[in-house]
């Protein structure tokens, strides 16, 4: 091991303590981690043979930031803006994490949300340099070897995905390796995660997308998807490898599809530390955003009627939550689930259907005659005009799917209607906000999945929340390692949303937004974290703390991107 990097547990005492690193020239300038650039001081140029291949000038990180930013500013396309910032983050890790904080409204969406599933689209065109991991089907026999090669020598936080559900743009191969690194990179910016501390990797199984294998560049296992038995056995020697080789991990799985995603939650979380973003981390940031909304309405959760538009497992984890804070807020579990209603491409989810699964199945409303006949499947306006639903979720990755009849015979029955086109990216949401306050004479409580920008409404802004899982996931993985729960419980996630429900605007101002605004995300992962670490306790997956020992070990664990002293490792020592 070349260096000597203080892990995220240990770095409050450390701050001011030298970082010892035998790397020196340009092997230490080709270490993002230990790489400043022109802001090495003259004693560290010196005593780590830099003289030469450096300019003269020593840069304060301010300046540094000022060129940073002004080359960012430069791109004339979000795809060029990603790939400047991606260049960033391989060559120098505290600088790219210092501009992402300090301009982080403008470019967490270049990251993320929405433009990193354009880059993910063309990931095999845009290739600089590896980051993380690639463990195809065809190394299925050398997983653990491959764990032990990675460069990160001890992660405490695993983000893995498979490609085949990214976003809403489905199949994209290897390309969808971007989605962990992205998630990977808001847990250090969003909850101060150390990037030292964090691992991507994708599980390449093939893709079914015949563009990419088609195309010449592409840069994964060209293979149809692999299946059934031989992918759930794939993933199995995964798990095993995970465990045997980092046993105090965090593995975080995302956008893996329909079929998969559930049934490797279900199989696993009881075996290791392990949350799904896509169902348990949605789900906390839409009942976050619901919980806010209840609150400007007056009217209990519990009261509240409730369309899906979407039927998957983000929907279906929405639900799942939903009932169980209906249940804490006082309704039976049956009437809990009687108020919420799912529609999926077949139409609503109801007890006369045959082809229901058992998650859907559970949220089954009795049937009404449709207006075209019994086969007729009952589409989203019909419902609403029976259910006269309170709110309406979109997880259908459909654009405009939210209807402009449907919204305003919603506005008829609700004073002030709460609507949340969830669906990413931009392109694939069910409407856009300036629509639905139209529809609504501004009405309207609205929340997106992608950013938007404010609307223009009587001569008056009207901010936009972002129901973004960037409000939950960092700050559950903060919870969980100052905690050192064992395993990560539905309560967990629960207690997430009432923690950043609790931070919304709108709970002193009926006008303001549902979500805190994106530069108050650090402060919210924080409050999210002492929640998620309280209910680990109380649940009895984690050892007891007082609040103020709690509090110490969050606050030490929030990495700040600042360069830290270097020192020369002593021969015989590390």
């Amino acid at each position: 091991m070349e260096t000597s990097v203080p892990d995220a547990t240990s770095q409050a005492s450390a701050r001011e303590q030298p970082v010892e690193t035998s790397l020196s020239g340009a092997a230490l300038l080709g270490n993002p981690r230990l790489n400043k650039g022109s802001a090495f001081p003259e004693d560290e140029r010196a005593a780590f043979h830099l003289h030469g291949l450096l300019p003269p000038g020593v840069m304060t990180i301010e300046q540094q930031l000022a060129r940073t930013y002004e080359s960012f500013r430069a791109k004339t396309t979000d795809l060029e803006r990603y790939i400047y910032l991606a260049s960033l983050q391989d060559r120098n890790e505290v600088l790219f994490f210092r501009l992402l904080q300090e301009h982080i409204a403008e470019m967490s969406p270049i990251i993320y949300t929405p433009v990193v599933g354009l880059a993910c689209q063309n990931f095999s065109h845009i290739y600089r340099r590896p980051h993380g991991l690639y463990i195809s089907y065809e190394q299925r026999d050398d997983i653990e070897r491959i764990l032990r090669a990675a460069p990160v020598p001890d992660p405490r936080v695993i983000v893995v995905t498979d490609g085949e559900r990214i976003l809403g743009l489905g199949d994209l191969g290897v390309g969808g390796m971007l989605i962990p690194i992205g998630k990977l990179a808001l847990y250090t910016l969003c909850a101060g995660i150390a990037p030292s501390t964090t691992l991507p990797i994708i599980l390449d199984t093939g893709t079914d997308n015949q563009q990419l294998l088609a195309d010449p560049l592409y840069l994964g296992w060209r293979h149809p998807r692999v299946r059934g038995a031989e992918y759930d056995a794939f993933v199995d020697a995964f798990v095993t490898a995970v465990q045997h080789v980092y046993p105090g991990a965090l593995l975080q799985w995302e956008d893996f599809a329909r079929g998969n995603a559930r049934h490797l939650l279900e199989r696993y979380r009881d075996q290791l530390c392990t949350f799904n973003d896509d169902i348990q981390g949605t789900a906390a940031v839409t009942l976050a955003g619901l919980l806010a909304a209840a609150d400007v309405m007056g009217v209990p959760l519990r009261e509240q009627r409730v369309v899906m538009l979407g039927a998957g497992s983000a929907s279906t984890g929405v639900a799942d939550l939903l009932v169980m804070a209906m249940v804490e807020d006082g309704a039976s579990e049956v009437e809990a689930r009687g108020r919420i209603w799912l529609l999926d491409s077949h139409g609503l989810v109801h007890t006369g259907r045959t082809d229901l699964n058992t998650e859907k199945a559970r949220y089954a409303q009795p049937a009404w005659p449709p207006t075209g006949g019994a086969d007729q499947p009952l589409d989203l306006l019909e419902v609403v005009r029976h259910v006269r639903p309170t709110i309406l979720i979109g997880t259908a990755a459909r654009k405009g799917a939210f209807s402009e009849e449907a919204v305003r015979e919603m506005a008829r029955h609700v004073a002030r209607p709460v609507i949340f086109p969830l669906s990413n990216p931009t392109e694939k949401s069910e409407a856009t906000p300036a629509d639905l306050l139209r529809w609504t004479d501004g009405r309207a409580l609205v929340a997106t999945g992608s950013p938007f920008p404010d609307v223009e409404l009587d001569g008056r802004p009207v901010h936009i929340g972002q129901c973004n899982n960037m409000f939950v996931f960092p700050g559950v993985g903060l919870g969980v390692l100052a905690s050192g729960a064992r395993r990560i419980t539905d309560g967990m996630f629960l207690a997430a949303a009432r923690a950043l429900s609790a931070a919304a605007p709108s709970r002193g101002d009926p006008q303001a937004p549902l979500y805190p605004p994106i530069e108050r995300v650090r402060a919210a992962s924080r409050a999210v974290a002492l929640a998620v670490a309280a209910e680990a306790m109380r649940a009895g997956v984690a050892g007891q703390l007082d609040p103020e020992t709690l509090a110490q070990r969050v606050d030490a664990m929030m990495w700040e991107p600042r360069y830290r002293p270097l020192a020369p490792r002593r021969d015989g020592e590390g």
